[in-house]
């Protein structure tokens, strides 16, 4: 029992021993003295005209022209010249320099500059905490690295262990290509990478991105944003929830809600997936992707599958692919493919289907209009616009051109059909309407008092058809095979549908919500990748302070929370704060 006493009484001496701090050790002086008046308890160390004073604490050294050491305090002024080296990370260069050997806290003071393998820090002010092997500055610093730029914030730290600053308040990265200014950044110089924190921009001569939370490469110029993003081009402005940039390429891709707003061209195109490619002028977007053409009177909505929008601003194209459904308040259709050309005001609705398709919706039916109670197919449908105006100026439908209309009390049909039609329209209604090529017609005829008095059906080589109040006003027949005009009961049930009839009003979209009444259940993805915003933490922590006070006390033998040497370039308020705890806890016990 007596031999594991002692045994364990040796084992605590030894351990204390081997924890026991190192002091402060003067390497070179070539002069020394003291003055007592001036500095009490202090020696002065002057270097000569060949070397520098030299100075080492626990893996670092220091270089000075001249220094004052406070032995009993362990504490160093160095001025002129001054130099401090921490093994292969750290370099810094001032004018003054205040070190404490007990609490391993530095100060730096005019001309300061940092040099660690990746980059290089100036500023004004600096303190080096080697504990936690941490730099922080609070008055304005500057970093350069070769092939990020410059970066300047009001505030700045440095995290040794990962070869990382983190700059707050008016940040801004200044390189050759682009400039970018951020509440914080969070930069590695290793890499080069940056994180960005709270509202930020990064402004080219090509584009202006925004975001309030992304990471940005500047090695390789590629950026992800995931809060607020919007990446603004010469024309277009580009939203979504999460944002992929590339730089390089002049390429864009977005994920849920995406927004892409064409500035020249009144145009706005929605989804959830889309990609942007600048120097193309074209964009790519799927995911219930709706195209919006704005008009000051009433906007045509556009939802496909799949859109595109390509060309320069004053030669424009969307093109639209599978499933495709129009809607304005007094046009609706439905087709396969469409393609507006913007300059021209011509939109072409056209089948283009895959014969190999599995989906249901491969299965050919014409591209169809509807005009106020006026359902056009055909094989392919033209719609022309007035640019001018931004109202529907006519219409043509190619090969096998059907027009049906419901008889406004009855439960016939109004029906034309024929080879190729062209309709003209006046205040966005169809009101002229000729069939070209074996034209035929079944049309109910009414007097003034919209009396039934008999149901026409004919035969032409061409028909014009006058429409009012949406009802057929007068049809005009060229060249006429035959025609009869029968009286309702005597109308025959089987000759009241022309070959080719389908009436397929149950498929016309009335609302922008009908666009989307055929899609899928939409499941978005959850966007991940980025952090939240965490605010810096205190460079001056209450570990800090604890050990500033502890060292102090420990050395005087005093029981106070008085500041000297040791900590004086702490914050009073924060010494304060510390020494109220204390007195606090004091109190309580």
């Amino acid at each position: 029992m007596i031999i594991l006493v002692l045994c364990a009484l040796l084992f605590v001496q030894f351990s204390a021993f081997s924890q026991e701090r190192r002091r402060v050790e003067i390497d070179y002086s070539p002069y020394l003295e003291r003055d007592e008046e001036k500095y009490p308890g202090a020696t002065i160390l002057t270097r000569d005209d060949m070397s520098q004073v030299k100075i080492s604490h626990e893996g670092a050294t220091l270089w000075c022209d001249q220094a004052i050491h406070y032995g009993a305090e362990d504490f160093i002024e160095a001025y002129g010249n001054v130099r401090v080296i921490q093994g292969d990370t750290v370099n810094m260069t001032s004018q003054y320099v205040e070190y404490s050997g007990k609490t391993k806290l530095a100060f730096a003071s005019g001309e300061v500059v940092l040099t660690e393998p990746n980059s290089v820090l100036t500023t004004d002010t600096l303190y080096f905490d080697r504990v936690k092997q941490q730099a922080y500055y609070r008055t304005y610093g500057k970093v350069v690295r070769d092939t990020s730029g410059t970066i300047t914030s009001r505030i700045g730290r440095y995290y040794m262990a990962d070869s990382k600053y983190q700059f707050v308040k008016d940040v801004e990265l200044v390189n050759e290509d682009y400039t970018i200014d951020s509440n914080q950044l969070d930069f590695y110089t290793e890499t080069g990478n940056a994180y960005l924190f709270g509202p930020t921009t990064i402004v080219s001569e090509t584009s202006t991105i925004y975001c309030e939370r992304g990471f940005y490469d500047t090695n390789n110029d590629v950026g992800y944003f995931v809060k607020n993003s919007r990446i603004d081009y010469d024309n277009r402005i580009f939203e979504g929830d999460s944002m992929y940039f590339d730089r390089n390429s002049s390429f864009a891709s977005a994920t849920n809600n995406i927004k892409v707003t064409d500035t020249m061209n009144n145009m706005v195109v929605k989804g959830h997936y889309a990609e942007v490619f600048r120097e193309r002028d074209s964009v790519f977007i799927t995911k219930r992707a709706l195209a919006i053409t704005v008009q000051e009177r009433d906007s045509l909505y556009m939802h496909a599958d799949t859109l595109m929008v390509t060309g320069k601003p004053e030669n424009r194209i969307t093109r639209g692919y599978y499933k495709v459904k129009i809607f304005k308040s007094d046009l609706s259709g439905k087709c396969d493919s469409i393609h507006t050309d913007h300059k021209n005001g011509l939109t072409q609705m056209i089948n283009f289907r895959d014969n190999n398709s599995r989906d249901a919706f491969s299965v050919r039916r014409n591209p169809i209009l509807w005009n106020v109670e006026n359902q056009m197919t055909g094989d392919s449908i033209h719609l022309i616009s007035n640019m001018e105006t931004e109202q529907l100026d006519s219409l043509k439908v190619f090969d096998n051109a059907f027009v049906i209309s419901r008889d406004s009390l009855g439960d016939g049909y109004n029906q034309i059909k024929g080879q190729k039609l062209i309709g003209q329209f006046k205040e966005n209604e169809l009101y002229l309407i000729d069939i070209l090529n074996n034209a035929e017609s079944i049309y109910y005829l009414r007097n003034d008092k919209n009396e039934l008095v008999g149901i026409d059906k004919s035969k032409s080589g061409n028909m014009k058809v006058w429409i009012t109040d949406n009802a057929i006003d007068e049809v005009r027949k060229l060249n006429q095979i035959d025609g009869t005009t029968f009286p309702e009961p005597d109308f025959p049930e089987k000759e009241r549908l022309l070959s080719g009839f389908d009436w397929r009003e149950d498929e016309r979209p009335r609302s922008i919500e009908d666009l989307f009444i055929e899609d899928p259940p939409l499941e978005l993805p959850v966007i991940e990748g980025l952090e939240e915003y965490k605010p810096q933490e205190e460079f001056f922590d209450s570990k800090l302070i604890e050990r500033t006070t502890r060292a102090n006390n420990e050395a005087k033998g005093l029981q106070t929370l008085e500041p000297d040497k040791a900590s004086r370039n702490i914050p009073k308020d924060k010494l304060q704060k510390q020494k109220v705890g204390k007195l606090k806890k004091t109190k309580e016990n």
